[in-house]
């Protein structure tokens, strides 16, 4: 069937007559009335762009580009960026210039770029979406033959695929409804136009999983050779996303996927139910739940024996994933059957991980049976992965079913170390570690990632250094104060390898070449314009045969240094402060009397004598060893706090609850920075507990330091 794009019938509820919006070599995609919006002005090459919701507080925009483009985006109020601006993924190394309101940056190659203020994207977060798609080159006519054309304008029907069809979403083509391919065979579905689903699901409760028509953006149901490119799905209603039920064959090619609602969950990205076959290259996904997830069988969350058909054949590449809450892969579920096979996730960049448990910690692969599971998996291997906001890193809980060949390859967290630890349980063997570089350190056994072995397990195979793992990325750079403008001498050569060339990305935007270089940064607001002074300096080195390894260090630029405390004590440890109290506030344990006093040797919660409950405030003296900018990273599940000479440094966020009946709350990461002279400095740590593990961890990293929890040495009072 054709539909032009002024052809008015009954599943046509409004046409727009569109402007071109097409000049030099950018072209914006129109978007109609009904998911305009007005929340962000931008311009592309000074020319309006107009912005679309999506769901929640999601906004995003199309635009196909080749060459080069000036992007200018103007916040809806003067202090919207008071606390910074975070352009993700952080490969793309974009710092905008930050003017009021408005920030502008230069891009010169198609990109998906996730925008927000600094730590804001849990539930409720406000997320604006940039999709620079490569230029589309096979757009049809109208009158095509053959084509089902959707043309410029809102449609309010869902598209029901039959076997052979191929149909074509233009630019400012909007479809509120589904993509049913239910049993279908040779479909292509392609262009620059949006599905947009909000389904009768109650947002309170989780039928999502429901496999009928009209339930998910996209549903598959026994279909093959289908192929899906270049077009927006967004999902604004508690239902999984994309539903794909014993098929195969499938491709999605650069294909955005927006969920976001009130329930935040159940908006998974990606569901395998049986069958597999698939590619998924060059794609966006924002889910509310697992980014991928893969069931044999599936309906509903009660015992399940019937064995459903294996997952077999899935990869992910060249991708940019993110979720509200969750895992990016999960595998099984408790009392069902499954079988999987060879799913490979390579070349992809993990923006937002979920933070917290249900029932397991999220991960980036977790596998979660139980006694009453059955089946056997193998053949899931993850290479060349950029995780940034993460939790932890494979949950593979197994007690009855086998897993094995377990795979992960060139894994990188530029900037924090995992927030809870991993696990391997039961009948799981074959899992290795080749090149995982957590924070700045490439992991070597079990007590650097940290890997717990439970109930059997076999013991995790590492790769670190050496010729198979190829070259291995080191630097440093100048002692002393760094203030705008001052020369820094950056120098890589420490790195280990045959290595061919260097590339730096100094996080104020600007790069450079070369074992060692120069560099002068401009100000002293940091790569986040967070005013902390904190830039996200990347190294990036790679050999003769193409092999590479990354490595990020925070370099503090400051206009002055804390002068250190010459009446310091120097007695090893710090004062400490037990309370118990049900209050989760410090402000609250001043109106307390301690339960007990003491020394402590490091800042840790095991001098506790509670496990729920409590609060803990340490007082002394941080001994720095060199003039220079100092970073600090707070790990802790309630309210934490970092003082030092009197200043905050760092402050937990809001506590977020676990979910599924798992106790307390999420691990959470905080960050801070400041110029200190070398010498003795007063430290003041306090934290509260209240209930679930007690994790609370304190790091440094500076002029000479590593990243590391403080070490007992540098403690006094």
């Amino acid at each position: 069937m054709r539909l032009p794009a002024l052809f008015l019938c009954a599943n046509l509820l409004t046409v727009f007559s569109f402007a071109n919006f097409s000049f030099a070599k950018t072209a914006i995609t129109p978007v109609p009335e009904e998911i305009r919006s007005d929340r962000f002005t931008i311009t592309i090459d000074g020319q309006p762009a107009p912005l679309a919701h999506a769901a929640a507080n999601y906004y995003f925009l199309n635009f196909d580009l080749q060459g080069k483009a000036k992007i200018s985006i103007t916040a809806p109020s003067d202090d919207y960026w008071a606390q910074g601006v975070e352009v993700q993924p952080w490969r793309e190394n974009i710092r905008p210039v930050l003017k009021g309101r408005t920030l502008t940056f230069t891009l010169d190659h198609p990109a998906k770029l996730s925008i927000t203020r600094p730590g804001d994207h849990l539930a409720g977060a406000e997320m604006l979406f940039l999709f620079a798609n490569p230029p589309e080159t096979d757009a049809p006519k109208p009158d095509a033959p053959g084509i089902r054309y959707y043309g410029p304008g809102v449609y309010k029907a869902s598209i029901d695929a039959k076997s052979g069809d191929t149909i074509y979403l233009a630019p400012g083509a909007v479809v509120l409804g589904s993509l049913n391919l239910w049993g279908v065979d040779k479909v292509k579905v392609y262009g620059r136009g949006v599905i947009v689903y909000d389904g009768p699901q109650n947002p309170n409760d989780d039928t999502g999983w429901r496999h009928i028509v009209n339930w998910h953006v996209i549903a598959m149901d026994s279909a093959s050779n289908i192929s899906i490119s270049g077009i927006t799905c967004v999902v604004r209603s508690r239902t999984w996303m994309i539903q794909m039920k014993d098929s195969h064959f499938i491709t999605f090619d650069n294909v955005k996927v927006i969920g976001g609602s009130a329930a935040n969950a159940n908006q998974d990205g990606m569901d395998w139910l049986g069958g597999g076959d698939t590619l998924v290259r060059n794609s966006f996904i924002r889910a509310a739940d697992d980014v991928f997830a893969m069931q044999s069988n599936w309906e509903g969350y009660d015992k399940l024996a019937i064995p459903g058909h294996p997952v077999e054949n899935i990869t992910i590449e060249n991708s940019v994933v993110s979720t509200s809450i969750s895992n990016v892969v999960r595998a099984g579920w408790p009392d069902k059957d499954f079988n999987a096979t060879n799913f490979v996730m390579r070349d992809s960049d993990v923006i937002h991980a979920g933070i917290g448990a249900c029932g397991v910690p999220f991960a980036l692969l977790e596998f979660w049976e139980d006694a009453a599971s059955s089946g056997s998996s193998s053949g899931f291997h993850f290479e060349n992965i950029r995780m940034e906001d993460w939790y932890s890193l494979v949950q593979l809980r197994q007690p009855n079913p086998a897993l094995h060949d377990v795979v992960f390859k060139d894994i990188w967290s530029p900037e924090t170390p995992s927030l809870e630890a991993s696990t391997l349980l039961g009948s799981v063997s074959g899992v290795s570690f080749d090149h995982v570089r957590l924070a700045d350190r490439v992991v070597a056994a079990d007590a650097e990632i940290p890997l717990e072995r439970e109930a059997g397990a076999a013991e995790a195979h590492y790769e670190s250094t050496g010729e198979s793992t190829g070259p291995h990325a080191v630097f440093g750079y100048s002692s002393g104060a760094i203030r705008p403008g001052k020369a820094v001498d950056f120098d890589a050569s420490a790195s280990g390898g045959h290595i061919r060339s260097y590339r730096w990305f100094f996080g104020d935007g600007s790069t450079a070449s070369g074992r060692q270089v120069r560099h002068r940064f401009p100000d002293a607001e940091g790569t986040l314009w967070d005013h902390s002074g904190r830039f996200r300096v990347t190294l990036r080195i790679a050999d003769g045969q193409g092999r590479e390894d990354w490595v990020t260090r925070p370099v503090v630029v400051t206009t002055s240094l804390l002068a250190a405390d010459k009446n310091a004590g120097t007695d090893p440890g710090l004062n400490f402060s037990f309370y118990s109290t049900s209050s989760t506030s410090i402000a609250g344990l001043n109106a307390e009397n301690p339960a007990r006093t003491g020394i402590a040797r490091v800042i840790s919660a095991d001098v506790r004598s509670l496990d729920k409950n409590y609060g803990l405030v340490f007082d002394g003296f941080l001994n720095i060893p060199a003039d220079g900018g100092y970073s600090f990273q707070l790990a802790a599940r309630d309210e934490a706090r970092l003082e030092i000479d009197g200043a905050q440094v760092v402050a937990s966020p809001k506590p977020f609850a676990q979910v599924c009946g798992s106790v307390g709350n999420a691990v959470q990461m905080a960050q801070g920075s400041l110029g200190l002279m070398a010498g003795r400095h007063t430290i003041r740590v306090a934290m509260t507990h209240s209930l679930g593990e007690s994790d609370f961890h304190l790091y440094w990293q500076g002029v000479g330091v590593p990243l590391e929890e403080i070490p007992a040495g540098v403690l006094s009072h």
